[in-house]
């Protein structure tokens, strides 16, 4: 047993000092700038004090805190829009593929070889005034010139993200339909349960751990995001992830920054830990 011990604790000490290193002692330098009282660039050796004086600030501004419910209900859009949109790919891939499974997971998996921001520009080439959905509507009719709204709007920062985050949300729900098993559903059939009744009393619950992952791995990140409202959104779909961006860079205030990076990040905890704390998976799966 003690060889067991010492075998899981040499093991587990490489990623945990990696997690120490490189997660945990990066979020503890901000938060300890985030209490500098300097309001331009920080000067390392001077000495350290505890100040406030950066969250009054933020909290005496109430365009930081409605930029952050702004970016918030950004972020649970694009997540509910990139979960549901995921579900029947998921669907698809774990029931109806079959043998073709495989070569379909890796055309779901090919956007990630392909750059981010290569990504997100085609996306602004296409929602362009000369760009694609543009040239179509105005070649059927249904517009006499383009539509400006496409491009640079809070619509063209959701629509964007959305697209980034589907194949991501896909893979958990993909996961979880698989681990389902399929004499739960011959079973249904045979105490006459229909194809819709299977999903809504099987399939679906069963499968809901997968899709609350995805949501919440689609949400926690896109609420801070910067680079695709930056590409996309101009100064419509400015997000709060843009502000603490400017505080870090243009206006070189490292301390503003990191307190704005510290409420995002305590926003974002509460948030979730409230949603887990009111939707009882396993009451709903059972």
């Amino acid at each position: 047993m003690l060889g067991r011990r010492r075998a899981f604790r040499l093991l587990t000490l490489p990623p945990a000092t990696w997690l120490a290193l490189f997660f945990v002692a990066p979020l503890i330098l901000v938060v300890a700038i985030s209490f500098r009282p300097e309001a331009g660039p920080i000067d390392f050796g001077d000495p350290w004090t505890l100040s406030f004086a950066q969250y009054e600030r933020i909290f005496a501004t109430p365009s930081y805190l409605r930029l952050l419910g702004t970016s918030i209900l950004i972020a649970l859009t694009v997540a509910m829009a990139a979960t549901i949109l995921a579900y029947p790919i998921a669907y698809f891939l774990a029931f109806r593929a079959r043998e073709r499974a495989t070569l379909y997971l890796i055309l779901l998996l090919i956007p990630f070889a392909v750059s981010y921001l290569l990504r997100v520009m085609a996306w602004r080439l296409m929602l362009g005034q000369e760009g694609a959905i543009n040239s179509f509507l105005m070649s059927v009719g249904l517009t006499s010139e383009p539509i400006d709204l496409l491009l640079y709007s809070q619509g063209a920062v959701i629509v964007t993200l959305v697209y980034v985050w589907i194949p991501f949300a896909a893979l958990p729900i993909y996961a979880a339909l698989q681990r389902i098993d399929r004499g739960h559903l011959e079973a249904g059939a045979d105490l006459g349960a229909g194809p819709w009744s299977r999903f809504a009393r099987i399939t679906l619950p069963m499968a809901l751990p997968g899709v609350l992952a995805s949501f919440f791995m689609v949400f926690i990140p896109t609420v801070g995001e910067y680079v695709t409202p930056s590409l996309v959104g101009g100064t419509e779909g400015y997000m709060y992830g843009n502000l603490i961006q400017d505080f870090f860079g243009q206006a070189g205030a490292w301390a503003g920054g990191a307190a704005l990076s510290v409420l995002m990040l305590v926003v974002t905890i509460v948030l979730v830990a409230v949603a887990l704390r009111v939707i009882d998976v396993r009451r709903l799966a059972s």
